[in-house]
């Protein structure tokens, strides 16, 4: 949260296959969710997964090697849907996704989903990539559009340097997919405006402090205003 969309890991046609059906793929995927939240990860099945879609299981074999991959593009479907709102304001645009992105983990199918995979992949590299590839790397176009809107409208400075720009990009992603989540499923804290508000002051003064554009936060070697002072120890 790549400057576009990239696509699925899974090829849109075999060679010398038929094309690949969005309609098929997409009651394929919403069945596995379905799928997930009524029997979990261990006792899911692409048979079941065939049944609920109404395929034949040939079909998932054809577009997906296992369990592990039709999952993960099930999550990868569900945070496509997320969108940066364009307010005029980076301050309201981050607030809104903030908030839509806590809704979407709101939901049950998404919960689910996406807790299966992150536990399966903590042993299963691969899986671990596909992750990354598929839903990580694909919502930093959210990041990516925010800031090129912010820096038109003079908001944030623009970086010259490419690396640098994309370690900026790559933090502020982990910072704020990383809050939400914890907040969400981990601490099952409420996501509300509130607290998307206070986020995304604390977020943009971070942003403006490493950019040299505004304050660099207290000096936390002073001690706070109000609280007595010690005088200097002389040395003996």
């Amino acid at each position: 949260m790549v400057a576009g969309m990239q696509s699925r890991s899974t090829p849109s046609a075999r060679a010398g296959g038929r094309p690949r059906s969005a309609a098929a793929d997409h009651a394929i995927l919403e069945a596995t969710r379905a799928a997930l939240v009524d029997l979990g990860w261990t006792k899911l099945t692409l048979g079941d997964v065939a049944t609920r879609a109404g395929v034949a299981k040939t079909t998932l074999y054809r577009r997906w090697a296992g369990k592990s991959e039709l999952v993960v593009d099930a999550v990868a479907e569900l945070f496509d849907e997320l969108e940066l709102p364009d307010s005029g304001s980076l301050a309201t645009d981050i607030e809104g996704v903030v908030l839509r992105f806590a809704a979407l983990l709101g939901r049950p199918e998404t919960k689910t989903a996406l807790m299966a995979v992150v536990a399966e992949s903590t042993t299963d590299a691969p899986l671990r990539e596909r992750v990354r590839a598929s839903i990580v790397e694909r919502q930093k176009r959210l990041v990516l559009e925010g800031r090129q809107r912010a820096q038109v409208r003079g908001e944030l400075p623009v970086e010259p340097d490419p690396a640098a720009a994309a370690r900026t990009a790559d933090l502020v992603f982990d910072v704020i997919a990383g809050a939400v989540v914890h907040r969400a499923l981990v601490s099952a804290e409420p996501v509300d405006t509130e607290w998307a508000r206070r986020f995304t002051a604390l977020l943009l003064s971070g942003l403006a402090a490493t950019a040299g554009t505004g304050p660099a936060g207290p000096d936390l070697s002073r001690p706070p205003a109000g609280s007595p002072t010690r005088p200097p120890v002389q040395p003996h």
